[in-house]
């Protein structure tokens, strides 16, 4: 009676650790919702998504430079007296102006000719644009990756479980054959603790699995940024799908297709249109300018009977800085300098992604040879088994035989199991490491 409501009380407990949606009737994730509420509520894209906000205002910013800028002033003097004319003949003084005088001005000013920065600043900020909006692709496929190798890892780690309890049964099932021999005197007392001690790792070694896979469910909820206590049940998409690309083919699929070497790129020529506005303070300034103004002696600036209300002038004003001590020339240097780093961490970066590629592509086929040894070696341990049973009960088998068949097998189906999940974890990271992870 023991024996069953222990039994009971474990089924319980596992199909709750196992099937949590079932027992509280939300419904599995998949691997795509998982993604999906992974998208909607990372920081790490929203991060992203704010710095593609401010490259666009930034942008926007550098179309202003091609338009005209207005401006207006409102200016109050007060003289100690009234300005004096001293007249020679007849000799004597005559007033010219007003102690109050108010000025209002309003004066706008096109840039004519700035020796190319407008333009470059423009065009260096798009790009600085493109750059932000790839960095947040990144960003996507980074979150992508993450969510499917914490998928991948709960659905790893179930089998495993399932493989435990599983070996736990049948170390129950050995236990209580020994006990049975034992009571009627068909083995020592030796070959019954031997069973006993196997079953209690066996117990342990369940509790060990049984932690993996709540650590690896609270891996997941922080990727979706739910409670990481939140009951998960996920869709069992755990297999084996060959992949028919070649190394070479994904190669040339990541200089397509991966955003990090195309934001590399970008950078570049950014860095190439600063040294550009660097060198526009080479040459002279050209603006056009436009001024209205209006005088009086009054703050209705309505003139005064010594001045005009109002006058309006249009010039053109080139100025020139043609001597700072070189402080061009090292500004220049500087984005030069910045302009080679840029170039040169673009080719470092594409050896770094050719060596990432081939990586995850060598552990893809390692993992690949290990599923279809691990098939074999299940079913031949699944045999040993059988046969050590077999001889067990006809008495010509000891209980060392069946207990390391038994051992066999576990750890034929735990390595399968790794290897499926060693396998659909790598293949997303070659896809994410070519450009291409999307669900």
């Amino acid at each position: 009676m023991n024996n069953k409501r222990y039994r009971s009380s474990f089924l319980i407990v596992l199909a709750i650790i196992l099937f949590p949606g079932l027992v509280f009737g939300g419904e599995p994730l998949t691997l795509e919702k998982s993604i999906e509420i992974a998208l909607q509520n990372s920081l790490v894209i929203n991060i992203a998504r704010e710095g593609l906000k401010g490259a666009t205002a930034q942008k926007r910013e550098a179309v202003t430079g091609f338009l005209p800028k207005f401006s207006t002033s409102y200016s109050y003097r007060r003289l100690n007296e009234e300005p004096q004319f001293q007249l020679p003949f007849p000799p004597g003084e005559m007033t010219t102006g007003t102690k109050n005088n108010y000025n209002w001005a309003i004066e706008a000013r096109q840039p004519i000719f700035a020796g190319g920065s407008i333009l470059a600043n423009y065009q260096a900020n798009q790009i600085g644009e493109d750059a932000a909006f790839l960095e947040e692709k990144a960003k996507n496929q980074d979150v992508v990756q993450e969510v499917k190798i914490a998928y991948f890892d709960i659905l790893r780690a179930q089998r495993i479980l399932e493989t435990a309890r599983q070996s736990v049964e049948m170390l129950e099932a050995h236990r209580n054959t020994a006990e049975n021999y034992f009571k009627v005197g068909m083995i020592p007392k030796n070959d019954l603790l031997h069973a006993e001690v196997e079953l209690a790792n066996g117990k342990q070694t369940l509790i060990k699995a049984q932690n993996s896979v709540e650590l690896a469910k609270s891996r997941l909820n922080t990727l979706l940024k739910r409670r990481i206590f939140e009951p998960v049940a996920v869709v069992d998409i755990l297999t084996y799908k060959p992949m028919k690309q070649s190394l070479e083919e994904c190669l040339s699929v990541a200089q397509q297709n991966r955003p990090e070497l195309k934001i590399s790129e970008l950078k570049a020529k950014q860095a190439g249109k600063l040294v550009w506005v660097a060198q526009s303070e080479f040459f002279p300034a050209l603006n056009l300018v436009g001024n209205y103004t209006r005088f009086g002696d009054e703050a209705s600036v309505s003139g005064s009977p010594y001045q005009d209300m109002e006058s309006w002038y249009v010039m053109a004003v080139a100025s020139w800085n043609f001597w700072e001590w070189g402080k061009t020339k090292f500004r220049v240097d500087a984005s030069r300098a910045r302009e080679n780093q840029a170039i040169s961490s673009a080719k470092e970066l594409n050896d770094q992604i050719t060596l990432e590629i081939k990586n995850a592509y060598l552990l893809l086929q390692e993992a690949e040879h290990q599923i279809t040894v691990s098939e074999k070696v299940i079913e031949q341990a699944e045999e040993n088994f059988r046969i050590s049973e077999e001889r067990y009960k006809e008495r010509v088998a000891t209980t060392t035989e069946v207990l390391d068949a038994q051992t066999l097998l576990t750890r034929a189906k735990s390595q399968y199991a790794n290897a499926l999940g060693d396998y659909n974890i790598n293949y997303a990271r070659l896809q994410r490491a070519m450009g291409t992870i999307w669900p």
